[in-house]
């Protein structure tokens, strides 16, 4: 039993890391996005502040992963930790805009390092049969502390100031650090004798670009998140067209993250034989439901239809992570995690940034047409990822029949001794 238990019990301490520092940094920097603006008064320095935090993620994912693979990945993590502990204790103390986006830029790329270093030591505490079950559970900490974050920033901003909101955070990350030092296991495999053969910063990406299955997952991935990205932008424009404002608005945010929790404990269960099958089905719900969305008459049936979109995303981010997991290295894990991050999150930036004149000049329910659109595409891109997991499952089944048909044989092969001998 302490095999099976002890694993879980690693993961069940990430999980609750994540979610206490997500849900913490999430706060504050709703937190920081809404003092800007509330002390400049001007949207050019809101953008700037959303893009020097959640834009900075994806750029600095590859040096993260670096790291991850470089050092010791428990270490990486629990410094990350406290590195942005002390960004956001600092942020307590600043007042200045300009100073307030400098710590906020620094503390969203010191805890790029420990997003990639925890996806890739999951292999390394768990089996490969707990694989979907451990990033499902990663999965939930994450999703509930996005969900849960801004609310609390908001509330906790009106009631006790910007300042006791950045040092609240910062502890949450030292709490967060802590709970990760009480982690036992294997975080990483000995590297030494692959060090020649996965170098330098390039590796991950060169490791994706050789890998067809990972390629192909992630040309899906781009095509999927640049939709969201435009429907993002959309979201705003849509609520206001049904009258319902920043309610309304609320309330499409909190669906679809209610629906990422839903995902999560669902892809939990998933395994190696469906993964593929899961990611497919689940990039064809996001494209259909953000495709009715735009087609949609009224706004109860929005909401519904992004609970079904934010579960079909937390599926399909379990299913991608466990096949990455499954065929990448461990040496070279971390790189290939930051790898596929930056990719993607440029692909969401670009959507960002489109989806503003896309918004202006076709309507907010056009864009998200083109959204649903470009995740059926996703989808298409990922059938030739479906028919290599089946040729793999034959494969296998095969080759398990073969043993099967040799264990018979020396069965009966003793059996005859067995009898030659009485």
């Amino acid at each position: 039993m302490r095999s099976y238990s002890q694993p879980r019990s690693a993961v069940r301490r990430l999980a609750l890391a994540r979610l206490i520092s997500i849900t913490g940094g999430a706060a504050a920097f709703a937190a920081l996005n809404f003092t800007v603006y509330e002390r400049t008064g001007s949207a050019a320095w809101l953008s700037a502040s959303l893009l020097l935090t959640f834009g900075v993620s994806g750029v600095f994912a590859p040096l993260g992963g670096m790291l991850g693979d470089r050092f010791d990945r428990k270490r990486v993590m629990i410094v990350s930790d406290l590195a942005g502990a002390g960004c956001f204790l600092a942020l307590a103390f600043v007042h200045e805009p300009a100073l307030l986006l400098a710590l906020g830029f620094v503390a969203a790329v010191v805890e790029a390092p420990f997003w990639s270093a925890s996806a890739a030591a999951i292999p390394n505490l768990v089996g490969k049969d707990d694989l979907a079950w451990a990033n499902g559970l990663l999965q939930i900490g994450g999703n509930a502390g996005i969900m849960l974050g801004p609310a609390l920033g908001g509330v906790l901003l009106a009631a006790i100031g910007s300042g006791m909101v950045f040092g609240l955070n910062a502890f949450s990350f030292v709490v967060s650090a802590a709970i990760i030092a009480t982690v036992r296991g294997r975080f990483a495999e000995d590297r030494s004798e692959h060090d020649d053969e996965h170098r330098g910063f390039r590796a991950g990406f060169v490791f994706i670009a050789r890998d067809r299955v990972l390629r192909t997952i992630v040309l899906a991935w781009v095509a999927l998140v640049f939709g969201i990205g435009l429907a993002m932008v959309a979201d705003v424009p849509l609520a206001e067209l049904f009258g319902s404002g920043s309610t309304g608005y609320g309330l499409m945010i909190g669906a679809f993250g209610a629906g990422s929790v839903i995902g999560s404990i669902a892809g939990r269960k998933m395994h190696e034989r469906n993964e593929a099958r899961a990611l497919i089905i689940g990039t064809i719900v996001m494209g259909a439901t953000t495709a009715g969305i735009a087609l949609s008459p009224w706004f109860p049936p929005i909401l519904a239809l992004l609970v079904l979109c934010g579960a079909a995303d937390a599926v399909i981010m379990i299913a991608d992570r466990s096949i990455q997991q499954r065929r990448t290295p461990d040496a070279v894990r971390s790189r290939v995690v930051g790898a596929s991050e930056a990719m993607i999150d440029i692909a969401l930036s670009i959507g960002f940034v489109l989806g503003g004149p896309a918004v202006a000049a076709l309507g907010p329910r056009a864009v998200y047409a083109i959204g649903g659109a470009c995740g059926l595409l996703g989808a298409v891109v990922l059938v030739p990822v479906l028919r290599a997991s089946k040729r793999a499952s034959a494969a296998a089944a095969a080759a398990a029949a073969e043993v099967e048909d040799v264990r018979e044989a020396i069965e009966a092969d003793e059996r005859v001794v067995a009898r030659v001998a009485g």
